[in-house]
């Protein structure tokens, strides 16, 4: 693996004193990610039809690279899965490091159009540019099963301490997001961290697609920050029914989630929490100690 932090000579300054002393930073470096398709309207068997694209570069914390890739083109609908993913080569590109991920043949690419939308994804911000948001276009591969998990209190109130207590790299630098999978009982699944939030929900989803993982109709996602439209958008493609954030969600994700029955969390944290949709998966106290 990778290095993720970096020592740094910083001079720490307090109210009465001042002294030289060493750092921990989270590495920040630029990833290229490549397509190998063929074009849209390209014949299915013919060589000569495949591309190579260079979609765009997207900054992260170096590690799980393979997965980042295949969990953006997920996010992005390149593939519907990691079956239409036949190799993952990870090497050096001229910018930094470099994923190329070739597709089966079946599997046609509208190239210019992906390119355009991981230039989008890579700036952080999955819808931004559009003009219009219509959150029934965000549906989920397959509904959403109704009341599926049924959540206790007291586990929404420890996933945030089980995330916090397996942020290794944060623990050191105090510098990354983080996003996790757990069961409806709170047990961790898989966690990623990244210096973006987008980076580390991508890499969460990319390693559980490539493990068979997902879909899975008992798994909640919990993120590090607040719950973001984009963040909301992600899980959904993912089939997650449940999402829990430690901070707050924005106007359009709690839209975004209650169109299509997602359970979404806010605020779950020092004991309390909000739950902004999807309130028949989360137990009522009193339901939750009988």
């Amino acid at each position: 693996m990778p290095s993720t932090t970096t020592p740094v000579s910083i001079r720490r300054i307090t109210d009465d004193s001042a002294s030289d002393a060493e750092d921990l930073l989270a590495v920040e470096e630029p990833l290229e990610i490549v397509v190998v398709a063929r074009a849209r309207g390209g014949r299915p068997s013919a060589q000569a039809d495949r591309a190579e694209r260079r979609l765009g570069i997207t900054m992260r914390t170096p590690g799980h690279d393979r997965e980042l890739a295949i969990g953006l083109l997920f996010a992005e609908g390149v593939i519907a899965g990691a079956a239409d993913v036949v190799a993952v080569e990870e090497g050096e590109g001229p910018s930094g490091g470099l994923v190329r991920v070739a597709l089966r043949d079946e599997v046609t690419v509208d190239l210019g159009r992906t390119e355009r939308a991981l230039a989008v994804a890579s700036a952080s911000c999955g819808v931004c540019g559009k003009a219009s948001i219509d959150v029934a276009s965000f549906a989920p591969p397959s509904p959403l099963a109704r009341g599926v998990p049924r959540l206790a209190p007291r586990v929404v109130h420890g996933l945030a301490a089980r995330l916090r207590d397996a942020q290794a790299v944060f623990g050191r630098t105090g510098g990354l997001h983080a996003a996790a999978l757990f069961d409806a009982g709170g047990a961790l699944a898989d966690l990623r961290e990244d210096v973006g939030r987008h980076n580390a929900v991508d890499k969460l989803i990319g390693a559980a697609l490539l493990a068979g993982r997902l879909p899975d109709p008992g798994a909640v996602l919990m993120v590090s920050g607040r719950a973001g439209f984009e963040l909301v958008q992600k899980a959904l493609r993912a089939s997650i029914p449940v999402m829990v954030a430690v901070g707050a969600p924005s106007s359009l994700a709690a839209e975004l989630a209650s169109a299509h029955g997602m359970t979404l969390v806010g605020f779950a944290r020092d004991g309390r929490f909000n739950v902004y949709a999807g309130r028949e998966r989360v137990a009522v106290p009193a339901e939750a100690a009988s």
